[in-house]
């Protein structure tokens, strides 16, 4: 794999000495890893994610269009280390009826993860801001079969006026997309430091934009598909001190082999693919302390940049 040698510098001091198992293991094979429906199939004699009460391995990547069963809905194809959602949500709010926002949701991948967790009194809004993908989308989330989740088209920001209406949001922010190398190698030669830098200025906009949604004392659960910390601990660390907010632990195993946050303060999950089956990711949980955040953002919108970028939330479909 051609990596460009500013990446090689960023991340090589990130992972220091796992370094060289880290790149052995993105010019590896990359896992295919399904969730079920447990609607409308059994469970398989397949390997398990471990930290998935739905997930599994495929032994080989199959021709997914040609199966009825995708088709039906009866299960759906999700990169394994995103998955990982799933404790936040089983940990914190799996039994309460609360409304939740996945606000980047397409392809669907998260937002059925959500539907098959969430109480029946539940309701969950799955967005996407472009329409060709909101439309992909709805057909997957309709394929699900979980009547409880409406699709909508709309910026973060229109969203952002419905003030303390949502219990929980589930920001799977669009990235550089460094974990996506060895799914896709042309992620490796649109990667630039100017990337990561306009990515992070557009994951603080959509979430001042959207922070004014969430109730006071709701969670927010942010993500990416990246390694550096600009995007991922930096921007945690921004939420907290800007909008208002603390991080909340989220328990795991130690055989999942889960890495830790690469700042110290707040706890953080980090998947890497030299130490766990699945791609790069990373996400936190954290929790709305109060709407001064809210207010600032308000007062201040000039500071954070208003254009409409479109933005692409993958769930490694």
């Amino acid at each position: 794999m051609d990596l460009s040698s500013d990446f090689i510098t960023r991340t090589k001091a990130l992972l220091g000495e796992e370094w060289d198992a880290f790149v052995q293991a993105l010019n590896s094979q990359s896992p295919t890893s399904i969730r079920i429906n447990n609607h409308k199939t059994e469970k398989p004699l397949l390997d398990r994610v471990l930290w998935s009460q739905s997930g599994y391995y495929l032994p080989q990547r199959p021709s997914f269009t040609f199966d009825p069963l995708f088709h039906a809905g009866c299960y759906y194809v999700q990169e394994a280390s995103s998955m990982f959602i799933e404790q936040a949500f089983r940990q914190y709010i799996a039994e309460d009826d609360v409304r939740i926002l996945d606000l980047c949701a397409a392809p669907g991948g998260k937002s059925t993860l959500i539907a098959d967790i969430m109480g029946e009194g539940s309701l969950l809004i799955s967005n996407e801001v472009i329409r060709t993908r909101a439309n992909i989308l709805a057909e997957n989330i309709t394929k699900w079969g979980n009547p409880n989740t409406v699709v909508t088209n709309n910026d973060p920001q229109h969203i952002g006026k419905l003030e303390g209406f949502f219990d929980f949001i589930l920001v799977d922010a669009p990235c550089s997309g460094e974990g996506m190398f060895r799914k896709d190698e042309g992620a490796t030669s649109e990667w630039s430091i100017d990337n990561v830098k306009l990515c992070k200025e557009r994951q603080q906009r959509i979430l001042a934009d959207i922070w004014p949604a969430l109730k006071t004392d709701g969670l927010l659960l942010y993500s990416t598909c990246t390694y550096n910390v600009d995007e991922n601990e930096d921007n945690v660390q921004w939420i907290c001190e800007e909008l208002g907010a603390e991080v909340l632990p989220i328990e795991v195993k130690e055989e999942w082999e889960v890495s830790p946050s690469l700042r110290d303060g707040f706890p953080a999950y980090r998947f890497f693919p030299h130490k766990t089956k699945g791609e790069g990711f990373f996400c936190a949980l954290l929790r709305k302390t109060s709407d001064e955040g809210s207010l600032k953002r308000r007062k201040d919108k000039e500071k954070i940049s208003k254009s409409i970028i479109p933005f692409d939330c993958k769930d490694y479909v």
